[in-house]
């Protein structure tokens, strides 16, 4: 029976990219797999047809061979290129397409034992991120072993090379007619085995210990915002490379400023004699305190912009504002005196039908001409 086109296979176009016809295979090799498929043969002839049609087209000799010639420029029983002659057998194949998924590359390379990652939640008040600051951190961590300098063997002794794997980290597990590469059970993936092991660190290469670090925070810095201090995370195995220590800054509340981005808001409070009769107040910044004219007149809510007060971005641009909110206070605690001169006030208020409060008026009118005047 003629072979199908090995792009019609992989349902793939002619003009398909690598990183195409890798993952069109990979999703026709799950789907086919004789693990997932037992005792069905046509999922097993589906499983081999793809594999051919992926050797052919991955290799770019061979797809170039195949695209001029067809399959007679690579079936070796016709003279061309030869479809089984020094190329990649399905091992190979296997294992470059699905490494990822069992653990590793596929021609055997060591797993990666760089150190973890690490994250430092770091409480500053706003002066310190607004202006930016140097501060101390402890982190308990895991750091290279002193006594065999990260190796994890004994003093004098060496780390030798797995015997199992070569070195490699991998071996390859035979199941039926294919392999697929797992982790070494002798050295675990690290591709070296230690004779003699530190007594300090029972051959990790590495203990637990808490360190100091200076860190400088940059001006600007918010919640959320994170500091990167490279390879001041966990060490690595046996002499890896260390992880990262991330520092994820947390800005503590204030008691009289918010921020949003930029700006920063306050709320000012002022009597009701300011607000009528109008004034001039001290408001405080991060910079010192300023003087607020009062218009009057003033509602209470009514915001006050105060252009370059607020705070300059850690990333960039100019600084931003502080918006002054006004908040009228009611008296309290009035003495009689006090009362019968606001009383008296009112009066007067009211005898002029509302011209001094145009809110009040226009509220009732509504009122009335919603549910009407009862």
């Amino acid at each position: 029976m003629a072979k199908r086109d090995f792009y019609e296979v992989l349902g793939v176009a002619k003009t398909a990219s690598a990183d195409e016809i890798k993952k069109a295979y990979r999703k026709l090799a799950m789907k086919h797999h004789p693990d997932r498929n037992p005792d069905d043969k046509s999922a097993e002839e589906k499983f081999k047809e793809a594999n051919e049609a992926y050797e052919i087209l991955s290799d770019e000799d061979k797809r170039a061979a195949y695209d001029r010639h067809g399959h007679a420029g690579v079936d070796p029983s016709m003279g061309g290129g030869g479809f089984g002659g020094g190329g990649a057998g399905f091992s190979d194949i296997f294992g470059d397409v699905f490494g990822d998924i069992f653990g590793g590359g596929g021609r055997g390379g060591q797993r990666s034992s760089r150190g973890a990652d690490l994250r430092y939640t770091l409480e500053l008040d706003l002066e310190e991120a607004v202006r930016g600051a140097k501060v101390q951190i402890r982190v308990p961590t895991l750091v290279a072993c002193e006594t065999c300098d990260g190796t994890g063997a004994k003093k004098g002794t060496s780390v030798d090379t797995c015997r199992t794997c070569g070195g490699q980290g991998q071996v390859r597990v035979q199941q039926g007619f294919f392999s697929m590469a797992q982790t070494c059970p002798t050295c675990r993936g690290r591709g070296k085995t230690i004779k003699d092991p530190c007594n300090s660190c029972l051959g990790q290469g590495r203990v637990e210990k808490s360190k100091t670090l200076d860190v400088k925070i940059p001006a600007g810095v918010d919640t959320g915002d994170r500091i990167r201090l490279t390879g001041e995370g966990q060490a690595g195995a046996n002499g890896a490379p260390a992880g990262d220590l991330y520092v994820q800054v947390q800005v503590r509340d204030h008691k009289i400023f918010e921020r949003d981005g930029a700006d920063l808001y306050c709320e000012v409070p002022i009597s009701y004699a300011d607000a009528a009769l109008g004034g001039e107040l001290e408001v405080p910044t991060l910079d010192g305190r300023v003087k607020l004219k009062i218009p009057e007149g003033t509602q209470t809510g009514k915001p006050f912009r105060l252009r370059g007060k607020g705070v300059s971005p850690v990333r960039g641009g100019g600084p931003g504002d502080l918006i002054c909110r006004v908040t009228v206070e009611t008296p309290v605690h009035l003495s009689k005196r006090q009362k019968e001169l606001l009383r008296e006030f009112q009066q007067e208020m009211d005898a002029e039908d509302g011209k001094h409060s145009p809110k009040k008026s226009s509220w009732f009118e509504s009122v009335i001409n919603i549910f009407g005047e009862k």
